[in-house]
């Protein structure tokens, strides 16, 4: 039997359904990723729960977790911006976080679904960017690196910046402000911004048929590195903005100006909300040397046509292995002259990334989720 109390917290989760979001639902996840829900309430009105009402409502799902010992680590974060309550499963070892109403969070996992369905490359670059990130320890918001959402804005914005761009301003696929638009779930206001997004996406498409860039995923990649490679340097003056797809200056916006940031990258659907504002001094630092890094290694002969060096180079020790580095790899260091076309060729047959299509959202497709074992990165 239940406490009094918490039978009253209880019916709040009446009518409740429990949706995934996040990296999942956008199709960017890994086999080692957390799994994101949110509680959706049915409180009859269509607006979000009190901020206060959330804690309470994720300290009686802790409680219900502890008590019938379904999970482990379970740890409760109740005054993030987003109160959360992280845990792992006991059954499938799927690691979750919890939230409640997440309205926004769902939001922006559809939108990021179909930008990663206008063309292929954006998937491939934002799961070898997280597993290169993770391999460098820079993709870590709690030791204040780079968290993985704003790994995903910067390719969205370094694909935007391509010559032609490959992806067009978000502002011309949304032109609002999603955190305004979505207060509450409403099944209109999320099938307005869907069809919006839908007709934008669509025109930009046919304005770039005969323009299409003809970038190989390893270009993309090496050039995603040289980009960033300065970002110290720059992050001093100037945001990334995936909304106008530009580098702005920091005191053209006020929101921006009286923040306190080491790094901007404006989030395009809370503007002007700092999606690396975890990211402190120091650790801009080993990010921005970290992305020298990798792009040197990356231009230089001796590693791209050694299979081993290459692997190593980009992913953790558990990823390599997988792919059959040995623990000790031994780096190359030949000068003869190399075809660019011949090595860029192999170092895209290294990577065999899957192409998967994106999996249905249902609780069937979750529950397989933990049983995967098929995904490379």
């Amino acid at each position: 039997m239940f406490p009094v109390a918490l039978k009253k917290h209880l019916i709040a989760f009446v009518g409740a359904v429990v949706k995934p979001f996040g990296s999942f639902v956008s199709n960017l996840y890994t086999k080692w990723g957390d799994l994101d829900v949110s509680v959706q309430l049915d409180n009859g009105s269509g607006n979000s729960a009190s901020k206060t009402l959330k804690r309470s409502l994720l300290r009686d799902i802790m409680k219900a977790l502890r008590r019938y010992g379904v999970a482990r680590y379970i740890h409760f974060i109740p005054n993030a911006r987003v109160p959360l309550l992280i845990y792992e499963g006991n059954y499938h070892n799927i690691s979750f976080d919890v939230s409640i109403d997440n309205y926004l969070g769902i939001m922006k996992s559809k939108i990021l679904l179909w930008i990663s369905q206008m063309d292929e490359r954006f998937r491939d670059i934002v799961l070898l960017t997280k597993e290169w990130a993770k391999a460098q320890n820079i993709n870590d918001p709690k030791s204040g690196t780079l968290n993985s959402y704003s790994l995903c804005l910067m390719v969205i914005f370094h694909f935007q910046t391509c010559e032609p761009p490959i992806l067009p301003p978000l502002g011309e696929i949304y032109g609002g402000n999603i955190s305004d638009d979505v207060t509450g779930w409403s099944s209109i206001s999320e099938r307005h911004i869907g069809d919006v997004c839908a007709a934008n996406i669509e025109r930009f498409r046919s304005r770039n048929l005969r323009r299409r860039n003809q970038s190989s995923l390893a270009q993309l990649l090496v050039s995603f590195f040289d980009k960033f490679a300065e970002v110290e340097t720059v992050a001093s003056e100037y945001a990334i903005c995936t909304h106008t797809g530009r580098w702005e200056r920091i005191d053209s916006n006020l929101g921006w100006a009286r923040t306190s940031r080491s790094m901007l990258i404006e989030d395009p659907f809370e503007r002007p909300e700092n999606a690396a504002r975890t990211v402190g001094p120091s650790e801009l630092r080993v990010v921005s040397n970290a992305f020298t890094d990798a792009y040197n290694k990356l231009s230089s002969s001796s590693v791209l046509v050694n299979r081993n060096s290459l692997i190593s180079c980009l992913t953790r020790s558990r990823v390599s292995s997988q792919l059959g580095v040995r623990p000790q790899v031994h780096y190359t260091t030949g000068t003869a002259a190399i075809d660019p076309a011949a090595v860029l060729g192999r170092f895209e047959n290294v990577m065999r990334l899957d192409r998967r299509s994106h999996a249905s959202t249902s609780a069937v497709t979750v529950s397989r989720r933990a049983n995967e074992t098929t995904y490379l990165l």
